[in-house]
């Protein structure tokens, strides 16, 4: 086991304790934003629901307490890669760290299951399927167990993007293993989705912690696809020697696209659901130990790998929602320097969807429809790209110009009279009668001979071929812009064209509208914001050479590259120059254990390339970020007893939620699980305080249709009811359901 344990279990404070553990092993002097909450609700043993995008340091929440909890840590991954990757860097960080998994042999779980029993394990690594099975469970029960975190917690939730029924059995956790508290991980979820997660596993009052969905070191660009293949190659002709994946709607694009870069002297290779188990593990592995240089994908390629170095995610075509596509881009950057997010959209990518959707399940197809429209509407719109998406997760943006996307960049050409232009296409809306979508409508404004537009008499309209000296595709993007900017609605299974109430007024020249022509940028470097740039102070010479270094010894080791040292480490060695074990010992991401084992070696390759090329050594830098900040910080917050002693004082005041919060410091949703707690132990039965009288007779209404108190029933009862009006949220529910149970428990 590892040794940190019995020596910094008595010093001061668990995130003093935390904090120790974080740089003697990791090598950071200090958390991220959010990552230190978390960290602290798992040590205290509170049950939380923890949302951080991807990048955003989510490992770290679980692996850090691992070290400071007495006992053995249980992580739930869905992917065995995954699982080894992580196994493996944990291990070169002198973590004792173990998975269990079908790919091993007997001999290997024996040894891991002794092990365990010798207490030498601070991490398990192990699948739902594997983790439910009676021999499992019974062994854990035999071992103390600190606590479970549950990566990808979204895959438990119906609402989530990548529902798996096998995690659904996790919810037994709580009831087996009833001293060990259980932490969910996941890189995106809404607030349905959080509150799904938190009743599937059967969470008690869980601090729930949702980081800013913010990317500051991507820069993104939306641009309409013309050319696939050439556009995509620019992107990594920017990127020669870099990681990069390419993701494909469709399997055949995937093989195709592959096989033409392949063509083209690019280092390729195909990963997809089609592909047999045994190939897709080697491409995969290809590309994770730096073997190729590309992947080209289905969107079943991106939650099983742990590589922090990817420099570039083009999309081919569009992914079917905002979350979807804020999880397959978060790939890029994982390690904080600059990457590039490059979209390539098409008007036949909305189309292509939707019949994928018709051929499968229909239960969901109109929200999964809307999710489609909405990505849609991102991928047309006018609007700052880094804005767009933290919006869309319900956050704000207060930066007026991100400096990293197509947008704020200025790269897109804006068209001089746009309210005239708008007037043409909103009046030929208004002339098909709203009854048409946007293909038929760009073909009446461009004059198209189609057969369906003569028999209609529709080229006998005012608007026929009013822009008929526009090209198809740019008449296309402005109607889909006016789309996204709320002046046209999409509605009905066909997706018809309609005005809103907006589009009305514009057609009087009331209101202000910004429309652009397409843009063929290929998304080549510019100017960077000082967050995200990298490069800056970095000699490249130096750099190439560390990183062959790097190569060679993970080649050996047979570990990915970045498991030895990550770019960020490799570019601050070669900014700095350090020339001593102490200088090392300053770069951040270098803990004990790699500095012990590699410091030597890399010291020798700096001292060798600075002789020949006469540089000096231990130069001064400006400090960079450690990753990509994922929340500002909030104020100093009350933690533990503490807290709810002094949290239980504001609700007897009578204090909303909203009003604990600010009081203690502490995030909204954090006290609302305060307040399961106050409301569990004080017995209250009056509701009103925290839910309108209208609500809590809503929900009393609505409370038989489920017998064991569980959310998800009631709120299904209360949306489907037509004669209901209000919006009624999880929280609301769980308070007035807590405090029911209270009367029925007391009695008259």
């Amino acid at each position: 086991m590892s040794d940190c344990k019995g020596t910094e279990l008595e010093k001061n404070g668990s995130i003093g304790r935390a904090r120790q553990v974080l740089g003697r092993v990791w090598g950071f002097d200090e958390f991220r934003p959010l990552q230190e909450e978390a960290v602290t609700d798992v040590i205290e043993g509170r049950d939380s629901v923890v949302v951080l995008p991807t990048g955003g340091g989510k490992s770290l929440c679980y692996q850090v307490p691992a070290l400071v909890r007495e006992g053995m840590a249980v992580v739930v991954s869905p992917l065995i890669s995954l699982m080894k990757d992580q196994v493996d860097s944990l291990v070169s960080n002198g973590v004792a760290a173990a998975l269990v998994n079908s790919t091993q042999s007997e001999e290997q779980k024996r040894d891991t299951a002794a092990r365990i029993r010798k207490g030498e394990i601070d991490l398990l690594y192990l699948a739902p399927e594997r983790l439910l099975t009676n021999r499992t469970l019974d062994f854990l029960t035999t071992v103390p167990i600190s606590f479970f975190a549950i990566d990808e917690a979204h895959c438990v939730s119906n609402w989530g993007h990548d529902f798996r029924p096998e995690y659904r059995g996790l919810r037994a956790l709580k009831q087996r293993f009833p001293g060990a508290s259980v932490h969910a991980f996941t890189a995106t979820a809404s607030e349905r989705v959080r509150d799904d997660i938190a009743e599937q596993l059967n969470l008690e009052s869980p601090s729930v912690l949702v980081g800013s969905f913010d990317r500051p070191n991507l820069t993104y660009r939306m641009i309409r696809r013309d050319n696939a293949l050439q556009q995509i190659m620019n992107v990594i002709d920017q990127h020669r020697g870099e990681s990069g994946v390419v993701y494909c709607i469709t399997r055949k694009e995937v093989e195709q696209t592959a096989a033409a870069l392949a063509a083209e002297g690019i280092s390729a290779l195909p990963y997809h659901a089609g592909l047999d188990d045994q190939t897709r593990q080697d491409n995969q592995d290809a590309f994770i130990r730096e073997k190729v240089d590309v992947i080209v994908a289905t969107v079943a390629f991106g939650m099983g790998i742990d590589k922090s170095n990817v420099r570039f995610v083009i999309h081919a075509g569009m992914p079917k929602s905002i979350e979807h596509y804020q999880q397959e881009s978060g790939r890029a950057g994982r390690d904080g320097l600059a990457s590039q997010c490059i979209l390539l959209y098409s008007g036949g990518d909305l189309m292509t969807w939707k019949r994928i959707l018709e051929m499968g399940d229909r239960s969901n197809f109109d929200e999964a429809m809307q999710n489609i429209n909405a990505m849609s509407d991102l991928c047309t719109g006018v609007k700052c790209r880094h804005a767009a998406i933290v919006n869309y997760f319900g956050q704000e943006f207060d930066v007026q110009n991100c400096n990293a996307c197509d947008v704020c960049l200025g790269e897109l050409d804006t068209v001089e009279d746009p309210i005239t232009l708008s007037q043409k296409i909103l009046s030929c809306v208004v002339r098909l009668k709203e009854r048409y979508g946007v293909a038929y409508t760009v073909k009446v404004l461009t004059g198209s001979r189609d057969a369906k537009i003569m028999e209609a008499g529709h080229d006998q309209l005012s608007t026929y071929n009013l822009l008929g000296d526009e090209s198809a595709s740019s008449v296309r993007t402005w109607v889909e812009q006016l789309v996204s900017q709320g002046f046209l609605e999409r509605y009905g299974e066909y997706n018809v064209l309609r005005l809103t109430s907006e589009g009305r007024d514009l057609l009087q020249r009331k209101g202000t509208v910004t429309l652009t022509r397409s843009t063929k940028s290929s998304g080549g470097r510019t100017s960077r914001s000082p967050v995200a740039e990298s490069w800056e102070g970095v000699d490249r010479g130096l750099f190439d050479r560390l990183r062959a270094c790097r190569s060679e010894l993970a080649a050996q080791r047979k570990v990915p590259a970045y498991v030895i040292f990550g770019d960020a480490v490799l570019r601050d060695l070669a900014r700095a120059r350090p020339a001593s074990q102490a200088g090392l010992a300053k770069i951040k991401g270098i803990g004990e254990r790699k500095l012990a084992e590699f410091g030597e070696l890399f010291l020798n390759e700096m001292d060798a390339y600075c002789q020949e090329n006469s540089l000096s050594r231990d130069v001064t830098v400006v400090v960079r970020a450690s990753a990509p900040m994922s929340k500002p910080p909030r104020p100093k917050s009350v933690k533990g007893a503490a807290a709810l002693k002094e949290v239980f004082a504001l609700f007897e005041q009578g204090k909303t939620v909203a009003e604990v919060a600010e009081s203690v410091g502490r995030a909204v949703s954090t006290v609302r699980g305060y307040l399961s707690s106050y409301i569990a132990e004080t017995g209250s039965t009056d509701a009103s305080v925290w839910v309108s009288p209208e609500k809590i007779a809503v929900i009393e209404s609505a409370i038989s249709v489920s017998e064991d108190g569980r959310l998800k029933p009631i709120h299904e009862a209360i949306a489907s009811d037509d004669s209901v009006s209000l919006d009624v949220s999880y929280e609301e529910i769980r308070i007035v359901v807590a405090c029911h149970k209270n009367r029925v428990t007391s009695g008259p």
